[in-house]
């Protein structure tokens, strides 16, 4: 081999270790859009809220990404964080259910598919819940109900709005009847604080579908999606099988919902925290005012009249 040879092959292959090293750093530094395919760098992915600055495609967040992008610093009060689910039906698939649990537990350090806590949203107190797609999907299950269910509770009770980000497969089918019975909990919730005159917002996010979709997604006084968001009941497939006829390109996104009257606004997620805190101050109710305090007439003395 000549030398001019040996230094190529080093050019082509570099050190054992350094090569793992340089694409960790890659990895680590930039970011790929899904969408357009533009780099990014990481850092700036995530003060942008994980919305591309090309395109604005808008990356999955998770909960906790949530609570820090839309809730002032400090004023977190999270709530039922206890609530743990459980495998009444003893239901099994590849695996049994509790095991599919624990695995979900562990690896995304939530109990389930749902966080809900009272905050300020630039000042003004509100109760969020926020779902969590990397849980099972988002499904629906008990935990997920009762969460939601109570959170509408204490905000009726409070005298607060709630917001709650959507983001769902659907019920969970491991619970069965029992996950569909959630959406009669959550909606007669709702029912109760919209008879107490008070604000309730659903945010849709990238999916919004099945169960949730059929039951407190659709359900606010104010109906926001985020861009390109994929909302509805069943799948597009499932839909072209039953009908047997191709759907448009873009059937089920916020887009075409918005055009047909079922979302009332979109709203990119770096303008959502201002969107909601102006809603909500819009909708606080008017604030009694002071009675009005007549002065005691002047006493006329009689000599001093003219």
């Amino acid at each position: 081999m000549s030398l001019f040879d040996w230094f190529a092959n080093r050019r082509k292959s570099p050190p054992i270790g350094q090569e793992q090293q340089e694409r960790e750093i890659a990895e680590g530094l930039w970011t790929k859009c899904e969408q357009c395919g533009v780099l990014t760098y990481t850092k700036d992915l995530r003060a942008n809220q994980m919305v591309c600055p090309e395109c604005e495609y808008h990356w999955r967040v998770f909960s906790g990404d949530r609570i820090e992008q839309l809730i002032d610093p400090g004023t977190w009060q999270s709530l039922d964080e206890g609530l743990q689910p459980t495998d009444p039906l003893e239901f099994r698939d590849r695996k049994p259910y509790r095991d599919r649990l624990r695995e979900y537990q562990e690896k995304t350090h939530l109990n389930d598919a749902v966080q809900t806590g009272i905050g300020q949203i630039d000042g003004e107190p509100t109760v969020l819940g926020i779902m969590d797609f990397s849980f099972m999907g988002g499904s629906m299950g008990s935990v997920v109900g009762e969460k939601l269910a109570r959170a509408i509770e204490r905000a009726t009770k409070e005298g607060l709005s709630v917001i709650i980000i959507c983001a769902s497969g659907g019920a969970r089918m491991q619970e069965g009847m029992l996950s569909l019975m959630q959406m009669a909990k959550i909606s007669g919730a709702l029912q109760r604080h919209r008879a107490a005159n008070l604000l309730y917002i659903p945010i849709l996010t990238h999916p919004t579908t099945g169960g949730v979709t059929a039951s407190f997604a659709m359900l606010g006084d104010l109906i926001l999606s985020e861009p390109k968001a994929t909302i509805g009941f069943a799948g597009r497939r499932v839909i072209e099988q039953t009908l047997r006829q191709k759907l448009p390109d873009n059937f089920q996104t916020a887009e075409d919902l918005l055009t047909h009257g079922f979302v009332d606004a979109i709203v990119p997620r770096t303008e959502l925290k201002a969107t909601l805190a102006q809603l909500v101050r819009w909708h606080q109710p008017p604030q009694p005012s002071a009675p009005l305090v007549l002065s005691e007439p002047v006493p006329v003395v009689e000599g001093e009249r003219g």
